[in-house]
């Protein structure tokens, strides 16, 4: 008798635990993904960021940088200004599969290398 309330028990947490992390029978899941980038001196800290997401995953970048930049994600259209202390965010869906540049409209207008990231959205 034990054993079957120690089965049921674990049956129950299981279900629990599913149902608490959003699972379901379709196989498929979005996940979420946060990447940060940091510029300094009009570079990216560490060298251009490398983000690979699934479609249908909830994105979000955070650009942090020592000085005024406007930052813009090709593909996905999307531009911010960033500046000291006032982080530009970008929160979207990857819903359009490619390979997509982040880049400093800054660093290109001052004829430097522009390429801050890059964003790959694979297919789910």
């Amino acid at each position: 008798m034990g054993l079957l309330v120690a089965a049921a028990a674990v049956v129950v947490v299981a279900i629990v635990i599913a149902v608490a992390s959003g699972g379901s029978d379709s196989g498929s899941s979005t996940s979420t993904t946060t990447a940060r980038i940091q510029i300094k001196g009009g570079k990216p800290v560490g060298g251009a960021q490398d983000i690979k997401v699934k479609k249908g995953d909830k994105v979000t970048i955070v650009v942090s940088a020592d000085a005024r930049d406007d930052i813009h994600l090709h593909g996905y259209n999307i531009e911010k200004p960033v500046e000291p202390g006032k982080p530009a965010t970008f929160k979207f869906t990857a819903n359009i599969e490619g390979i997509f540049e982040i880049e400093s409209h800054v660093a290109e207008d001052a004829g430097r290398e522009p390429l801050m990231g890059k964003l790959t959205v694979e297919p789910d």
